[in-house]
């Protein structure tokens, strides 16, 4: 029961910025983010996030945004995606996340098409990859570069010469839970990408249908390192954590993941198939270089722990091989673990099918490994895997309060309240 009292539900907020502001009065003093920066690793609060939120908007305002303007995100995951973001909500601004390796066809697409204000971009070098554009881009209101040393337009600040040094406070302007919150552009199939109008009520129904089936607490920490372009990662590893008050540490880059998984020690973990099979590759790899002996150790480890899985979601009878479960982990499966950080509850893998083989790997490791399903379309979630009935063959469950169907020549139908606007 404290739990669920401890997440934000509906019934608290109508609007994303409702939920980072009942967050902030809730635990103002809990760990919000983990940022790598200067060379270390530095905690922030929900306090002192609010507070820099707050100047962001006092900027936002002095450049005459107005509710409805569309603010362009173009930036590696960090804090600071999530002080625009969280800005531009409080105000009522409408957020368009751009991938920062996109082409710049498509960025200048995705910037007109929205009718984007004003944009911001993480580095120089990604400010100079746009060159082609600066001409264009100088007609919006405002372009924000977060290095200093940025030229090219009569409209560009940095961060630095952009921010006031204090603000009036925190603004969470009201309202409705189905207005427009963000649009977020897909490749689709054909075509130019298509914007997806997703409201408030949209992606808060799919945070209180996801924690309906997994449990995630306030001392729960994920590693951040999906694109927050993407609207898995956004969803489910931003405004989730911020529901249910656990905190977030942001990958310095996916080259430095292994380091940053052991330094971080994260509990949860948002990936897609590739992350895992890479690994997989990795242990394979020095696995096929060590003796005979060692590999069949390794082996019966992962059997005996499948087998063990299988057994506690119900499908095996218990086994006398299970006595010799705990020295296998021991041995094996604990240094494993190690290299995701050692504490890792549970990971969630969407945006593409895991190879049984590869997540037989690690659930037989005691990685449990939940994949599912969904569309942008959709907030995203459809379906999943509980931990409890987690069939590592299949994308689970419709979460609670998601309809589905499949029609007659096998297209698979959804109703719910996160159907995009």
């Amino acid at each position: 029961m404290l739990h669920e009292q401890r997440v934000i539900t509906m019934d608290d907020a109508t609007s994303l910025a409702d939920l980072f502001n009942e967050r902030c009065i809730r635990t103002p003093g809990g760990l919000a983010y983990v940022q790598y920066r200067d060379g270390e690793w530095r905690n922030f609060t929900w306090e002192q996030t609010r507070n820099d939120v707050a100047r962001w908007q006092a900027a936002m305002l002095a450049d005459g945004l107005q509710t409805g303007d569309r603010v362009a995100i173009m930036c590696s995951n960090s804090r600071d995606w999530v002080v625009c973001d969280q800005a531009a909500q409080g105000l009522g601004l409408v957020t368009v996340p751009v991938y920062t390796n996109d082409r710049e066809q498509n960025i200048a697409w995705i910037l007109t098409d929205s009718g984007a204000s004003m944009l911001m971009v993480g580095t120089i070098e990604q400010w100079d990859s746009l060159t082609a554009l600066h001409e264009q881009l100088g007609k919006l209101r405002r372009v924000l570069c977060l290095e200093a040393g940025a030229t090219g337009t009569e409209n560009l600040r940095t961060l630095s010469d952009w921010l006031p040094d204090d603000s009036p406070g925190y603004r969470c302007q009201p309202g409705a839970s189905d207005s427009l919150a963000t649009i977020v552009y897909t490749s689709g199939t054909t075509g130019r990408p298509k914007g997806v109008m997703l409201s408030h009520r949209n992606i808060l129904n799919n945070i209180q249908s996801a924690l309906k089936m997994f449990d995630v607490f306030e001392h729960d920490l994920l590693l951040s390192f999906l694109p927050l372009s993407h609207a898995l990662e956004r969803t489910v590893g931003y405004y989730l954590p911020m529901a249910a008050g656990a905190a977030i540490a942001y990958n310095r880059s996916i080259p430095q993941l292994a380091d940053d998984l052991i330094a971080v020690q994260p509990s949860i973990m948002i990936s897609v198939p590739r992350i895992f099979e890479r690994i997989y590759s990795r242990i394979m790899d020095k696995l096929s270089k060590e003796p005979a002996l060692k590999r069949q150790l390794f082996q019966k480890a992962v059997d005996v722990g499948w087998e063990y899985f299988l057994y506690q979601q119900g499908h095996t009878r218990w086994r006398p091989a299970f006595l010799v479960r705990p020295l296998l982990d021991l041995l094996v499966a604990r240094k494993v673990r190690a290299k995701l950080g050692g504490r890792m509850r549970f990971t969630v893998c969407g945006g593409a099918a895991l190879t049984p083989e590869v997540a037989q790997l690690f659930i037989g490791l005691g990685i449990p490994v939940t994949q599912g399903y969904g569309l942008t379309e959709t907030a995203p979630i459809i379906t999943a895997n509980p931990l409890e009935r987690n069939e590592p063959a299949s994308v689970g469950l419709p979460l609670p309060g998601i309809e589905v169907k499949v029609t007659s020549n096998d297209e698979l139908l959804t109703r719910s309240p996160c159907v995009m606007l």
